[in-house]
């Protein structure tokens, strides 16, 4: 059973105003493909509390429809809205900052490119010698040297640049290094000496925003739970929301002890949380 960690009176008045729960979702509802047994019986408690959630995820490789197909093939009740996710808000940020960019080189996996697709854009490969209007990057599983290299080249180039989301890993449960987004900027900045101009997922403020606005909530309703202190935390921190982390992924008691982003909550999963939200509503 878990155990239910001690909080303030301040924290537990802050947790009874909590309306809705942004979850991240790898590291913090399941690691992998593997769903923690602690998720659906937190959803179900989140739902006896009159608690709204949505799931927030900075992994660009799957669409709405892929994260919806995976969630309920691992048994979590889901509806497609629920779901808010980097790569529709980088397409919103070309939209607006670049309204004529239609042709992009793309560093992404094809369900990504196809999320672009149906927004209306081109994707070119490294061979196609007519110069984009833009250049993406995202975690990319299907990456190539010479896709990395002919993006590099874009780069210095001077073309418009921007990244779906700032995470240097992605969490797994294999014995391996999942290379993500952040990575692959760092990568780029090392050849070209380059940062993208913006980079769209989670801290970006306005990956809250579309949940802000469709659940009709301010900030300090929402409680933000991931398991990234850079990303999760640091968007609650940045956007007015109340940032909690959980310990069941990617960050560490130790990491947390030498990082300048602070959480307001930190508990080990989930189910802790669950917990003191049921407690505050006493």
């Amino acid at each position: 059973m878990t155990k239910t960690p001690e909080i303030s009176p301040e924290l537990r008045q802050r947790l009874a105003g909590i309306r809705h729960v942004a979850l991240d979702m790898d590291g913090t509802i399941y690691l992998g493909d593997k769903v923690f047994p602690f998720t659906v019986a937190f959803l179900e408690q989140l739902d006896s509390l009159g608690i709204g959630h949505s799931f927030l995820t900075n992994n660009p490789t799957r669409s709405r429809q892929d994260y919806l197909a995976k969630l309920l093939r691992m048994g979590v009740p889901v509806r497609q809205e629920q779901i808010y996710t980097s790569v529709a808000v980088t397409i919103d940020y070309i939209r607006t900052h670049y309204p004529k960019a239609r042709r992009l080189y793309m560093l992404g996996t094809h369900s990504m490119a196809g999320q672009f697709a149906e927004a209306g854009f081109i994707s070119i490969s490294e061979d196609d010698e007519e110069t984009p209007d833009a250049v993406v990057v995202s975690f990319d599983t299907t990456l190539t040297y010479p896709r990395l290299c002919r993006a590099a080249w874009w780069l210095l180039k001077g073309l418009p640049y921007v990244a779906t989301n700032p995470d240097r890993i992605c969490p797994t449960e294999l014995q391996t290094v999942l290379v993500d987004c952040g990575s692959l900027c760092a990568c780029l900045e090392t050849a070209t000496g380059r940062r993208p101009e913006a980079v769209c997922g989670k801290p970006a403020p306005s990956m809250l925003a579309p949940i802000l606005r469709d659940h009709g909530l301010k900030p300090e309703e929402v409680a933000i739970v991931g398991d990234r202190l850079y990303t999760d935390v640091a968007l609650a921190t940045g956007s007015g929301a109340f940032g909690i982390l959980t310990l069941s992924g990617e960050t560490t008691p130790e990491m947390v002890k030498t990082s300048t982003v602070h959480p307001d909550l930190i508990v080990e999963n989930i189910s802790q949380l669950g917990n003191l939200l049921q407690l505050s509503r006493r």
